[in-house]
């Protein structure tokens, strides 16, 4: 994969006149040190730029935000190409491993500590872990009146195989104190406005989701380097919450005495209604809690909806579901919009806050036109609505049936 950091410091050392032909008009005005004229500060292709599978769907490229459709989530582990990225700022673009340190301090730390990556690699444990990421405001786009951001349909959401050290195993060599409440996150993104005292996100994780087993400070993805688009080389992992708590390319975490206050974890950002609202309700900041714990839900990954099979064929379907705490207990689908309901196939997650593959084989009465609709319970007897939930003046955290069309002719 071509690193995009390699283009862009390129064209930084070429000359006026070059850029001008690459843009293919004459640069009128003297352009300030260092900068890349928009025309070809990035190409609108993350295939090119990432890796990206052809079908990913581009939905911002400032900052990059593209996901995935539902049938290219198919495998059990999320391959590179298939997961989706979510950022708010740009992309680092001079990314040296030899020379990247991470600095534990803060007014909860017992001192401030800094690590070199290879220190993290040989002094501590490595852990692996198959770990589901879900962007908190997938689904945003079924949410009517429409909710403000990126409209995100379901492919938001990941599952590939995670590998670092423990963060706990970090804080306890660092030491914390009894009052730490909160780890908050810096990384090495810049602000669009490339103003290099604004972050473009700091968010962070209590510190009872710190400690847990699977929260990693990850320096690998599927066995390989983690792909810059998704945190190389270092990033943390925090599944069951909103990807945003799990910061790419991180530099600094600060233990904290109180929730952290960094950008973007203040309300409304990341945040709900504290009580239902109506629909198109103006809240409050003060009436809007942050969001920890990602809802229950399920993806149907194959057939891509649209099938059509012939009359008495049986059609095989297969999906994934997932909760942010406990496991997915009941899996089940429907093909008579909700009026009943059958059971799937179900696996046992291959560890906490991996998802869980399902499938089940449907016979349709007679010809005509289908919907399979997917519904997961989990371990508290939480299922899946069958409409859009809870909405939310950000569209986070819907987690309603998923739904693919079938035709029987």
């Amino acid at each position: 994969m071509r690193n995009p950091s390699n283009r862009r410091n390129f064209i930084r050392k070429t000359s006026l006149g070059s850029l001008g032909a690459l843009l293919g008009a004459k640069i009128v005005y003297a352009l300030p040190e260092g900068y890349l004229p928009l025309a070809l500060h990035q190409e609108n292709d993350p295939g090119k730029l990432f890796g990206k599978h052809e079908e990913m769907v581009v939905l911002n490229d400032q900052p990059w935000n593209v996901e995935a459709q539902a049938h290219l989530l198919d495998e059990p582990v999320t391959p590179a190409d298939k997961m989706f990225i979510r950022n708010n700022g740009i992309i680092p673009e001079d990314v040296d491993v030899n020379s990247w340190t991470l600095t534990i301090k803060g007014e909860s730390s017992s001192q401030e500590k800094t690590y070199s990556l290879q220190e993290l690699k040989t002094k501590f444990s490595p852990h692996s872990y198959q770990l589901v990421l879900e962007c908190g405001g997938n689904g945003r786009s079924e949410f009517y009146p429409p909710a403000e951001g990126n409209q995100w349909t379901v492919g938001a959401v990941s599952c590939a195989r995670w590998t670092g050290v423990r963060l706990r195993d970090v804080l306890r060599d660092v030491g914390i104190k009894d009052n730490a409440v909160y780890i908050g996150y810096y990384g090495a993104d810049t602000h669009l406005s490339r103003d290099p005292n604004k972050n473009p996100i700091s968010r962070g994780i209590p510190i009872n989701k710190a400690m847990e087993d699977q929260t990693l400070l990850a320096y690998a993805m599927n066995d390989q380097d983690i792909p810059i688009a998704h945190g190389h080389p270092l990033r943390l992992i925090a599944s069951g919450f909103p990807a945003s708590a799990s910061g790419k390319w991180i530099h600094t975490l600060a233990v904290r005495d109180r929730v952290h206050d960094g950008e973007k974890m203040a309300p409304p950002s990341y945040s709900v209604p504290c009580e239902p609202v109506q629909p198109g309700t103006n809240v409050a900041n003060e009436d809007m809690c942050i969001i920890e714990k990602m809802p229950v839900k399920s993806l149907i990954t194959y057939p891509k909806s649209g099938a059509i099979i012939g009359e008495n064929q049986k059609l095989t379907i297969r999906g994934h579901a997932w909760t942010g705490a406990g496991n997915i207990s009941k899996m089940e689908y429907s093909i008579d919009f909700g009026a009943t309901w059958q059971a799937c196939k179900l696996q046992a997650a291959v560890n906490p806050y991996a998802w869980q593959r399902f499938e089940a084989a449907i016979t349709f009465p007679q010809k005509g036109y289908y919907e399979v609709w997917a519904k997961a319970t989990d371990s508290e007897g939480i299922s899946q609505p069958m409409l859009t939930p809870g909405w939310n003046p950000k569209g986070y955290l819907n987690n309603a049936c998923h739904r693919i069309a079938v035709k029987v002719s």
